[in-house]
């Protein structure tokens, strides 16, 4: 049994979820530009380092908020 969280949503095509195997977190991305990516990490510190590279403040300006929402639920896994 496993636990999925959803990190995002924008609607059936845009949207990101970690996947709880015991010690292995998996990344669930999928967007309508690039299908489906999955990331494996074994640790939540890990992934934590992977969400902060991957959502980089540089990309978000002027939407700083959705980032620290993003991240935020990243850090609740």
């Amino acid at each position: 049994m496993f636990k999925k969280v959803q990190i995002y949503k924008t609607d059936k095509y845009n949207m990101l979820s970690v996947e709880v195997q015991g010690k292995t977190l998996i990344v669930r991305e999928i967007s309508d530009q690039w299908g489906e990516e999955c990331h494996t990490f074994v640790s939540r510190p890990e992934m934590l380092h992977w969400a902060e590279n991957r959502f980089r403040l540089a990309d978000y300006a002027g939407r700083e908020e959705e980032r620290a929402e993003i991240l935020a639920n990243f850090r609740e896994v």
